[in-house]
């Protein structure tokens, strides 16, 4: 059932939040915690000073924050001012940052990073800088304004807070990763985001204000925006706050508490999986989701077993407010699929060159349609035309149906790799490399061939590597066609924080060159 009562704007849910359980802790990290009273207050504070320095409807706010108690709150805060939360990778270099004010069109910018600011004022046409940690008047003098954040949190502003933005307008812009190019500001809603909540969170995962949500990921994506921030406020649940995904950071928290919702991408479940096999750690959790790239099935296998709780997969993109499908504790959860499509989303698996659906059982592109899309790319009208064409979102993902509708992701319509006529899934190859003696981590690349077009390329991590056996693996499991002609030992796989792998950086001149089948 749709939770149609959560489809509400931030500043309604954090006042029945408020309300109903004032004293309870809506946010913590290792430093502070918040309870929902006090998050309600200072959300409004801060909106009404952004509010008095000129932020209107439609501006953009800049926000670059590493994962902390504040981070959440400027994403509160923001939309309450009418402005729209421009959300930053806090990794990101000065040079990253800089494209990213110039694009975004952002006057004012909070961070907890003033000294790479203080580098780029020359550059970046920044009116304010809003500083948590440091005081403003240690920061040098110039055209930009200094504030400090906790005096605009605790101090009664010049006006209150506007809390006049509505659920269709505009209030987050998150970037793409830029796996295939320059980073588009995603332009979202707040019906959009909160409907993955009110279709999903609630009524599939079980999201409740009895959840404590333990969560490593970084808040400037949209999953962690979602199910963290919104979904945390929506239901009155309480969500903790890491500095970033560890093995042992999180292992401490859920011996040491009792949190019962683990969000998190596929290389946080391998590596948990790894190290309870090998000393178990007692927790309390009911449920696991893992989204941001695929999950080997065999790797999904390995962390229910350890851990004893549902791993729920589930398929989602910046562009669609996050899942787009997810697969529900109680269902089939057939291996390897990322489950069904959310209620209220539409999904269609087309063929690329004709736009035709496809037959169950052969890949397709994803589409979908439905209230988490995206309004477009911040300033690019001719791409977001392009994306939309026909009214659906056009992923660029591949993907394929069983009889039931649930999907698997089989790769990257650009990642796909055409050998001689035969189309091979990058992610096929790479679930099989999973399953090899030693191997770690793994990728695979097309490489061009005069003879066939192109190759497969294999990029492995692992310990006690016999190469030749992991090819004999794959000769095993794989058509010829589709057995890398390469292996290449590398430290490790290049990967977004959502976990997706990013293929251009993986160089096919070099490597170890092992030979495959030809």
């Amino acid at each position: 059932m749709i939770r149609t009562d959560l489809l509400r704007p931030v500043h309604e849910l954090l006042g029945v939040q408020a309300r109903e359980r004032a004293h309870q802790v809506a946010f913590l990290d290792e430093r502070t915690a918040l309870e929902y009273g006090e998050l309600a207050d200072r959300t409004a504070r801060l909106a009404g000073h952004l509010a008095a320095l000129g932020v209107d409807r439609g501006d953009r706010v800049a926000v670059l924050m590493g994962n902390r108690v504040e981070t959440a709150e400027t994403y509160l805060a923001v939309p309450r001012s009418g402005g729209i939360a421009v959300c930053l990778n806090p990794a990101a270099t000065a040079t990253e940052v800089e494209y990213a004010i110039r694009d975004s069109g952002a006057r004012v910018l909070v961070t907890d990073n003033p000294e790479m600011i203080c580098s780029l004022l020359c550059r970046c046409p920044l009116s304010t800088v809003v500083v948590v940690d440091t005081l403003a008047a240690s920061l040098p003098g110039n055209a930009t304004q200094w504030l400090d954040y906790a005096e605009l949190t605790t101090t009664a502003p010049p006006r209150p807070a506007p809390d006049q933005l509505a659920l269709d307008d505009v209030s987050y812009m998150l970037y793409t990763s830029g796996t295939t190019g320059r980073p588009k500001g995603v332009l979202l809603n707040q019906r959009g985001l909160l409907w993955v909540v009110a279709a999903g969170w609630v009524p599939i995962v079980g999201l409740s204000a009895d959840d404590k949500v333990l969560c490593g990921l970084p808040l400037y994506h949209s999953y962690a925006l979602d199910l963290c921030v919104l979904g945390t406020i929506a239901v009155g649940a309480t969500t903790r706050i890491m500095r970033g995904f560890s093995v042992i950071e999180t292992r401490r928290c859920l011996a040491g508490d009792n949190y019962t919702v683990l969000p998190g991408v596929p290389t946080m479940f391998v590596n948990l999986a790894r190290m309870a096999n090998k000393v178990p750690s007692p927790h309390r959790l009911r449920v696991a989701i893992s989204a941001g790239a695929i999950l080997a099935a065999s790797a999904h296998a390995d962390f229910e077993r350890a851990h004893g709780v549902p791993l729920l997969d589930g398929y989602g993109i910046t562009e669609t407010s996050t899942m787009v499908t997810l697969n529900w504790p109680d269902g089939a959860r057939p291996a390897g699929s990322c489950g069904l499509p959310i209620p209220g989303l539409s999904v269609r698996l087309a063929d690329p060159k004709t736009g035709q659906d496809v037959p169950v059982g052969t890949d397709g592109e994803v589409l979908v349609r439905g209230p988490g899309v995206m309004q477009g790319y911040h300033g690019k009208p001719a791409e977001t035309a392009n994306a939309l064409a026909g009214g659906w979102y056009h992923t660029g993902d591949l993907a394929k149906a069983d009889a039931s509708g649930y999907l698997t992701i089989t790769g990257r319509t650009k990642d796909l790799i055409i050998r001689g006529g035969e189309n091979i899934s990058p992610a096929e190859v790479e679930e099989v490399l999973m399953t090899a003696p030693g191997v770690r981590d793994a990728a695979v690349v097309g490489k061009p061939d005069e003879r066939v077009g192109q190759v497969p390329v294999a990029f492995i991590v692992g310990e006690g590597l016999d190469e030749e056996k992991v090819l004999a693996h794959c000769r095993d499991h794989l058509a010829w066609f589709k057995v890398p002609i390469e292996l290449n030992v590398v430290g490790e796989i290049p990967r977004t924080g959502s976990g997706k792998i990013v293929r251009h950086r993986l160089d096919t001149t070099g490597g170890t060159g092992s030979p495959g089948q030809e």
